[in-house]
């Protein structure tokens, strides 16, 4: 009697207990007008008590064992997210219908911590029920479904932070070029440069003392510092040569940020590549000499494919730290999101800072889960 009362899944136990105390902060945020913070109105406030029915379900589901309780985990999970999504477009929508034309319904702290703690309960009942990690990606892709549909619907169209991307669409759409430029104009150099140098480090093992630690100092400069000491040696270089601000070099804009992120990427880029050549057996190598293999085949046949996890696992470091970097870029002129960030703090309006910081955070989890799929088909491949 006392082993069927044993708690069979505690995480999503302790998120059930967290989701009831979020109960109590606000769902929703309504005020007059951009620049105000409002009032916050709790879930129950709005709606009905049948919220309570998917966190009852859950917490009973966390004491039953089996394949069958973790399904229908993940089933009530991402109902309650869909669920949580539509019932904030709804409350903005009557919220909207009783208030003025300048009135905004933002979401609350409640709502984020609903839906964070929702896609937690999603992502914890996948890793108990599949295995096979394309399986995996898949599940937690149609995650995203549903809502997106809502999204594109116009179900959210009444949201603050939909009014505020439909009075600035153009300025978003030009910060999404600028951002997605920084984030290529970075990964395509520092990867090429990342490589060699990684590859010269690793022929050549004494030299990777020096190296890194020329690289660790280049990682401990603060961004804003080190984007700050390129401005002046890139304008004087500017002034001396008009040459190069005919291309567009300059000490302020995209050409410092960058310079300033490309240096940041190498100390991922470089020990990667190190690790990943020194991770493979000496046995493979043998073997694939003894099949007559030359040293040019055994290097992009043999070790290359061996070490591409883990130069993978370094470029997805990197790619998700250039997306947040980019956004400290802005204060030299970059553009990008950090546009909208920074704008919208010297207008203290949250909204504003909000379309700058979602999509960040929205480009850092697409380009993640892209690795995350390219690493998974390579497991399987190799397993294979």
């Amino acid at each position: 009697m006392e082993g069927s009362k044993r708690c069979h899944n505690r995480v999503l136990l302790l998120l059930v207990v967290l989701g009831g105390l979020a109960a109590w902060l606000p769902f929703i945020n309504y005020a007059p007008n951009r620049l105000v913070s409002g009032e916050g109105r709790a879930l129950w406030q709005l709606f009905s008590g049948l919220w309570l029915f998917a966190p009852a379900v859950l917490l009973i589901l966390c004491f039953i064992p089996g394949r069958s309780a973790q399904a229908a985990t993940l089933v009530l999970a991402e109902l309650l997210f869909c669920l949580l999504v539509w019932s904030a477009g709804r409350a903005a929508t009557d919220l909207a219908q009783s208030g003025s034309a300048l009135a905004r319904t933002s979401p609350g702290s409640g709502l984020w911590l609903w839906l964070a703690l929702s896609l937690l309960a999603c992502s914890d009942a996948i890793r108990r029920l599949v295995a096979h990690p394309v399986w995996r990606w898949l599940l937690h892709m149609q995650i995203w479904l549903l809502p997106l549909w809502l999204l594109l619907s116009g179900e959210l169209d009444n949201l603050s932070l939909l009014h505020e991307y439909r009075n600035r669409q153009e300025v978003f759409d030009d910060a999404l070029a600028q951002h997605l430029t920084l984030l290529f104009g970075t990964l395509l150099p520092a990867l090429a440069i990342g490589f060699a140098l990684g590859l010269w480090c690793y022929r050549h093992p004494a030299r990777q003392g020096p190296v890194f630690t020329a690289l660790n100092i280049i990682q401990t400069i603060p961004s804003v510092a080190l984007f700050g000491l390129l401005i002046a040696p890139l304008a004087g270089l500017a002034q001396h040569f008009p040459w190069l601000a005919s291309i567009g070099i300059a000490g302020t804009g995209i050409t410092p940020a960058l310079i300033a992120l490309i240096l940041y990427a190498l100390l991922p880029l470089v020990r990667g590549v190190v690790a990943g050549l020194n991770e493979v057996s000496a046995d493979v190598l043998e073997s694939a000499q003894a099949m007559g293999m030359s040293a040019a085949q055994r290097f992009w046949q043999v070790r290359i494919p061996l070490a591409l996890p883990l130069l993978l696992r370094s470029l997805r470091v990197v790619a998700v730290q250039t997306v947040g970097m980019a956004v400290i870029a802005a204060l030299i002129g970059a553009g990008g999101f950090g546009a909208l960030v920074f704008q919208g703090l010297l207008s203290s309006a949250l909204d504003l800072v909000l379309l700058g910081v979602i999509p960040v955070i929205g480009l850092a989890v697409v380009i993640d889960a892209l690795f995350d799929l390219a690493l998974a088909l390579l497991k399987v491949k190799h397993h294979d």
